[in-house]
């Protein structure tokens, strides 16, 4: 079959690999969308530790079941599913916690073994979730980072009413608004430096837009109830960090490099009593990303913006990395998704 493969960091390409076959309790999926996340470039440039190379990446998938292994009885070929790219150990002191999202062996498909690049990917069946019918494979595509930010908005617990801000419109500051819009926020302003994407946020009811923090800051001069990063840029941080209104709560939701740093006043945390909280990936909460892409609580559709083909992944990467559009997916077998 076909796939993107990561040689080692800096090499990307598209070429031949053997069939994926279902060992005892996996599927074969044969992929219809997989969209291409921030962790995919961290990946493709050397800067997430748990990947080795070489690597078909990939996390951000849904397709059509190919095949089924032995002891799987709850799935059939031909069924559409989305997939839980989270691989715990279930022996681990966080995994015995209920927090498997800080497994000691924390693993995912795409991200520590091969993924969703790629026409057909093995998964293990119990990672796996039956797609509503009005839900289409590309929608499907986006329940994985749905989920994290389903994540990232329960570790925060806004209250009814609060205000927010999100730095960074893009995928996933979209899917946060929407999220906090739709959980009760009086008000959330988008901040960007991409205008496009602050029209996208828009059309999807965003209170404010701005590309500079002083134009949000004039509507909410004491600051903001919840404030939340979502580039993973130390500037970008420390810049949001000073829009926390006293007594507010300033959420880290985006990938930073590990050797990253930042500088936060700890008087300012202090003496305002700032909650600082961080969220990482997602943790039993692919049902309810599918149940609101199902009831249309979140707008995928107009999230949608790119769909290429397997031998375009170089060019998916580019594009993403050049923040056009909002969601960029490869589409490994075609348009039939």
């Amino acid at each position: 079959m076909r796939a993107a493969i990561i040689d080692k960091p800096g090499e990307v390409r598209v070429g031949t690999i053997e069939d994926p076959t279902p060992g005892a309790g996996q599927l074969v999926v044969r992929v219809g969308a997989c969209g291409v996340c921030g962790t995919d470039l961290h990946i493709a440039d050397g800067e997430f530790p748990p990947t080795p190379y070489p690597i078909v990446p990939g996390h951000e998938f849904a397709g059509e079941i190919a095949a089924v292994g032995a002891g799987v009885t709850d799935f059939r070929e031909g069924m559409r599913v989305a997939v839980d790219p989270s691989l715990f150990c279930g022996h681990c002191e966080f995994c015995r916690r209920n927090r498997g999202n800080l497994c000691q062996n924390w693993g995912a498909i795409g991200d520590t073994v091969n993924g969703a690049f790629a026409e057909y990917v093995a998964v293990p069946a119990k990672n796996a979730y039956l797609l509503p019918d009005n839900v289409s494979l590309r929608e499907a595509a986006l329940i994985e980072p749905l989920s994290c930010a389903v994540h990232g908005i329960r570790r925060l617990a806004p209250q009814l009413g609060d205000t927010f801000l999100i730095v960074g419109a893009g995928t996933m500051g979209l899917l946060l608004m929407q999220l906090a819009l739709r959980g009760g926020a009086s008000r959330v302003a988008m901040l960007d430096l991409n205008a496009r994407r602050l029209e996208v946020a828009e059309q999807l009811g965003a209170t404010h837009t701005a590309t500079g923090i002083g134009t949000l800051m004039e509507h909410e001069p004491l600051g903001f109830d919840c404030v939340i990063d979502a580039t993973g840029v130390p500037r970008a941080i420390e810049t949001a960090f000073g829009a926390v209104r006293r007594g507010g709560k300033f959420m880290i939701f985006g990938v930073a490099p590990g050797d990253a740093s930042i500088a936060l006043s700890p008087f300012r945390i202090y003496n305002d009593e700032i909650t600082i909280v961080g969220t990482m990936a997602l943790l039993l909460t692919f049902a309810h990303a599918i149940d609101m892409l199902q009831s249309g609580a979140v707008d995928a559709q107009t999230m949608l913006t790119h769909g290429l083909s397997l031998d375009e992944f170089p060019l998916a990467l580019d594009t993403v990395r050049g923040g056009e559009g909002v969601k960029v997916q490869v589409l490994p077998n075609g348009e039939w998704a």
